[in-house]
């Protein structure tokens, strides 16, 4: 028989759990206890708890997947990114952990937030700040390594395009183009597929002005990302030094990193 640790907090558990019902949860449970027997526990901590989500989430972890140092550089200087700026927008979901350990979804690291609450609206201000995060760690590779960037931020532009997208087509988050919704979804109505189906009810010129709109909100907000990383470049790398060393920090080893005092040496020097 093995027990839970008083210091396992439920309330972050449930918030990294939105929408599962009760045979996921069963399965986080007993994925837990498995986790604490294997490490000699007598009770089952939160650190395993947290590694059961992950496990359920994310995939399990690939740490035979062996990364070279200046791959390993580069995904901890992505995260960091991704990590500042969640931590320097107002409207961003708060920050739990970051990590640069493989999974088995493929991801190489990951930036982990959980929302405060259950959210049925957004504004325009709360997108824009989730399109602010997702860039995030492009902009850190760009700084880092003088513009030399990687493929590593594909799906970040792929969500950060997305969302820019839904702004300009769907929300009426447009000046230029209005309060009208642009397109119309023909695919089933209950049916999620992998690619969206739309008719198109709308003219070239408006396609044009459609695609001319959506590089605008990213480029402001690219140019947004840059002015915080630079601004803050030495947490940046304090942040990244501290992946690149730990592999996993959570939010109170961030918050201690970026409260350091700037004059702090960098110990990876900027390229």
């Amino acid at each position: 028989k093995i027990l839970m640790s008083d210091e396992v907090n439920l309330e972050a558990i449930a918030s990294r759990t939105p929408g599962m019902v009760g045979a996921d949860l069963a399965n986080i449970v007993n994925e837990a206890a498995l986790l604490a027997v294997r490490r000699g526990g007598e009770r089952v901590e939160m650190r395993d708890f947290e590694e059961a989500v992950d496990r359920v989430m994310l995939g399990l972890e690939k740490k035979s997947r062996v990364m070279s140092p200046d791959e390993k550089e580069r995904v901890a200087f992505h995260e960091a990114g991704h990590a500042l700026v969640a931590l320097s927008v107002r409207h961003a979901d708060p920050l739990h952990r970051v990590s640069i350990i493989p999974r088995s979804i493929g991801a190489l690291g990951y930036t982990l937030q959980l929302p405060a609450q259950e959210r049925y609206l957004m504004t325009q201000d709360q997108l824009e700040d989730q399109i602010a995060v997702a860039l995030g760690g492009r902009a850190s590779e760009e700084i880092q390594y003088g513009g030399m960037v990687s493929t590593g931020a594909a799906d970040d532009h792929q969500r950060a395009s997305e969302l820019a997208r839904q702004m300009v087509t769907r929300f009426g988050m447009s000046d230029r183009l209005g309060k009208v919704t642009w397109g119309r979804s023909t695919g089933p109505q209950f049916l999620k597929l992998p690619f969206e189906m739309e008719e198109r009810n709308y003219s070239e010129r408006t396609a044009e002005t459609i695609d001319s709109e959506l590089r605008r909100i990213l480029d402001d907000i690219y140019r947004r990302v840059m002015e915080i990383l630079l601004k803050n470049r030495e947490p940046m790398t304090r942040i990244a030094r501290e992946l690149i060393r730990k592999e996993t920090l959570d939010r109170a080893e961030l918050d201690r990193l970026m409260a350091a005092p700037l004059s702090e040496p960098a110990l990876i020097a900027a390229r």
